[in-house]
């Protein structure tokens, strides 16, 4: 097993030649990559001026501008291709990394574009607030320092020896089962799904199951749909359904778990099979209840427990929603096909339920109309037999390439 310290080892350089022997002794194959701009005060197997490089730019040249945002950004972008190259050659089982902000900005810009599965490790001072810019949509696993990363300590000593068991074991997991999975060549199907829509995408599955697919499941919760985004543009996916494409609404009206503005287009980029629909586009989810921003008060609010609330889309919102899906849909290379449930588009959204607002309903249904070849169909989302049909397109695009 290859694992790959990467780290700043003109602050740090104790810190990592402690993991080095650590690892070492764990059974590993340690590569030291050096990211730090200044002298080394431990030997790299890689050094900054192989990752400056590799980034475009000189180590001299970085030390003498003097300025410590433009090197680290480069010092990242360059340990990224120094990683990409190790894996691509077959030699990284795992990557680990320790820092402060400026080390754990390196490493998490390192490791951003390594595979999901590849075990990814860093241990930082930053790990107790708000992570998502170093984790971003991947499967980096982030640990709090408990103090600060200056010599190993009796409690430091503590967090980077689990940090080092962690990656040592995750990398001996990964190449078991990779070993495993070697025969299983079934084509991977990307699916979107949140707790109001979950009965149509069991359903969906479990057609997809039968008929011989693997299905990747999605939560719909921002972080969710950039993944199945990612996955998307990594060519690992042979078809997308995205039938819950409610971080759609949070875009449009500010709640907190939107995907961005680059949400249901990476299918259509690259010309991926997909069959959509307008799952969850009835509401905008926000915080506890009283995080709801006080412009929103007089809108009709569901607390769906005791961290989420619920906000229904208004007529005007549901029309733009269909507008937007219907732009990106036309602007799929591949084939793309809307399926579009005429009986409710949650579980919320249903007679006598929360959500249920047909004048809403019928805005955005009559947004969508222009859609070339879209089924509509007179089912409620979650009903099963509005899942299957959706698999079953599926499949018949994925098998024939289908019209767009």
């Amino acid at each position: 097993m290859v694992v790959a310290l990467v780290g700043t080892l003109d602050t740090k350089g104790q810190e990592y030649a402690w993991l080095r022997e650590r690892l070492r002794e764990l059974g590993c194959e340690v590569v030291v990559v050096d990211a730090g701009v200044g002298e080394a005060s431990t030997p790299a197997d890689i050094g900054n001026a192989q990752v400056a490089e590799a980034a475009g730019a000189g180590i001299e040249a970085l030390r003498a501008a003097g300025d410590r945002g433009a090197a680290v950004a480069a010092m990242g972008e360059g340990a990224a291709a120094v990683l990409a190259g190790l894996h691509a050659g077959g030699g990284l089982d795992g990557v680990l990394a320790v820092g402060g902000s400026g080390g754990s900005s390196i490493a998490a810009r390192a490791v951003r574009d390594l595979p999901i599965g590849l075990p990814k490790v860093i241990v930082s001072t930053m790990a107790s607030g708000d992570v998502s810019p170093y984790v971003g949509a991947k499967d980096v696993t982030i640990m709090y320092s408990v103090v600060d990363i200056a010599g190993v300590n009796r409690v430091s000593r503590l967090i980077l020896g689990n940090a080092a068991a962690a990656v040592a074991g995750m990398a001996s997991a990964r190449r078991a089962a990779s070993e495993q999975a070697a025969g299983d060549d079934r084509p991977l199907v990307a699916a979107s799904m949140f707790g109001v829509t979950t009965p149509a995408v069991d359903a969906a599955r479990a057609r997809l199951d039968e008929l011989g697919y693997e299905v990747l499941v999605f939560h719909a919760t921002g972080s969710g749909g950039r993944a199945l985004e990612g996955l998307v543009e990594s060519g690992l996916i042979a078809g997308v359904l995205d039938l819950t494409t409610t971080e759609l609404a949070d875009d449009l009206v500010g709640g907190v778990l939107s995907a961005g503005p680059d949400r249901l287009t990476a299918a259509g980029r690259r010309g991926v099979p997909q069959v959509v629909a307008p799952g969850a586009l009835d509401m905008v989810n926000f915080g506890p209840r009283e995080t709801v921003p006080e412009r929103f008060e007089h809108r009709t609010l569901y607390v769906h427990n005791p961290t989420v609330t619920l906000m229904r889309t208004t007529p005007e919102e549901m029309a733009e929603l269909g507008r937007r899906v219907a732009a990106k849909l036309s602007r799929a290379t591949g084939p793309a096909v809307l399926f579009v449930p005429l009986g409710g588009v949650s579980a919320l959204d249903a007679p006598g339920l929360a959500f249920h607002d047909p004048k809403a309903d019928q805005a955005l249904f009559e947004a969508l109309s222009g859609v070339p070849g879209a089924e509509r169909l007179d089912l409620h989302i979650n009903d099963p037999a509005f899942g299957r049909a959706m698999a079953e397109r599926l499949h018949e695009l994925i098998s024939t390439g289908g019209p767009k």
